[in-house]
């Protein structure tokens, strides 16, 4: 029968998979990336709970999308909570940490990274069953809304308890991973695969709306005089699309490779000296999110902009905004704040009658 180690410190396991790096944070590296984390946990802190108080505050913002960017906003804050707390227990801190203290800090950032990614995939979805069917939003009640954000939340714990429920190395120290030194080497493999296949799954999500509005500019453009359409909306859907996905793939598919060749037990990639690079990278991911997600909508930024400067707008800029032309009003917001436009959006979206239910809010 195998010895368990649940009462060692992290001391034990780290010295045992040769992971010797815990003590290179010191001096000024240590404070650099103290710095440099710091500055951006403040910034995922600001920023994204001007996001979720900007959806509380404006009324045209309480759709399923608004709800969901609201939750993506509040995954990425706690992905604030969790870096924080990572770097008051890394460096020479590691060694000294109980396994549990250790499970603690390691299912937070589990916790939180895959809270957002699925934020992101359901994001994805409910994008794709708007524009497939040519509104605004979706038809998701406010009920089913709450019923995805708990499961999206549900699974985000789940998912982050998993090596504290069992899978991991404490009792079995033979099959231990060098990144993370108490989990099974067979738990990465499962956790980088899995988060992969989401990210595929976005992608082709992703490509799929693209392909169907770009075949749908085409259809109309002929029946329409909207050759800003023509010219503009595949354009700047394609750079929502690259935007969204290109942020996605830097931050986060080098860590994942990196957590699959450990789980592969790669011992000549030089893993060791990457991993911290590439867990900064994930930080970034929650940095950018407000900025994509949020800030190119003119309306969500000022929004932000109203309540960071403490003062409200005049009613008249309100009953301005109220009489914009009907092509500007049936603008559909994509997952980035750019719009399908013009022609288009008036010949066929304003037709399924959504625009009366945005202006009902």
């Amino acid at each position: 029968m195998n010895e368990c180690y649940y009462d060692k410190r992290m001391d034990f396991f780290y010295n045992r998979t040769k992971t010797d790096t815990a003590d290179e944070w010191t001096g000024p590296q240590l404070i650099g990336v103290l710095c440099f984390g710091t500055f951006f946990c403040l910034f995922i802190f600001i920023s994204n709970s001007l996001v979720i108080a900007a959806v509380v505050k404006n009324k045209r913002f309480h759709f399923p999308f608004y709800y969901l960017l609201a939750n993506l906003a509040a995954a990425d804050f706690f992905a604030g909570i969790a870096y924080v707390f990572l770097m008051f227990n890394t460096g020479p801190v590691s060694k000294t940490l109980t396994v549990n203290r250790w499970f603690l800090r390691q299912g937070l950032l589990d916790t939180s990274l895959t809270a957002s990614l699925v934020n992101l995939l359901v994001i994805a979805v409910e994008r794709h069953m708007s524009i497939m069917r040519m509104k605004i939003h979706s038809n998701l009640t406010k009920k089913r809304v709450t019923f995805l954000i708990i499961s999206i939340w549900a699974i985000a714990i789940f998912m982050g308890a998993v090596p504290t429920l069992g899978w991991n190395c404490l009792c079995d120290i033979t099959v231990c991973s060098s990144l993370a030194p108490i989990y099974s080497r067979s738990y990465l493999v499962f956790w980088s695969v899995l988060n992969l296949v989401v990210f595929f799954i976005m992608v082709v999500v992703y490509i799929r709306i693209y392909m169907y509005v770009q075949r749908k500019t085409n259809v109309l453009s002929s029946h329409t005089s909207g050759s800003i359409s023509r010219r503009r909306t595949p354009v700047k859907l394609m750079k929502t699309v690259m935007t969204v996905l290109g942020a996605f793939v830097v931050c986060w598919t080098p860590g994942l490779v990196v957590l699959l060749l450990d789980g592969l037990n790669c011992t000549d990639c030089g893993i060791q000296n990457v991993k911290r690079w590439f867990l900064l990278l994930a930080l970034l991911n929650s940095v950018m999110n407000p900025i994509i997600y949020s800030y190119k909508d003119d309306e969500m930024w000022a929004t932000m902009k109203r309540m960071i400067c403490c003062s409200s707008e005049d009613k008249s800029q309100e009953r301005r905004s109220s009489r914009i032309p009907s092509t500007v009003l049936c603008r559909s917001t994509d997952i980035s704040g750019n719009y399908i436009e013009d022609g288009i959006i008036q010949g066929t979206i304003c037709g399924k009658g959504d625009l009366g239910d945005k202006g009902n809010s």
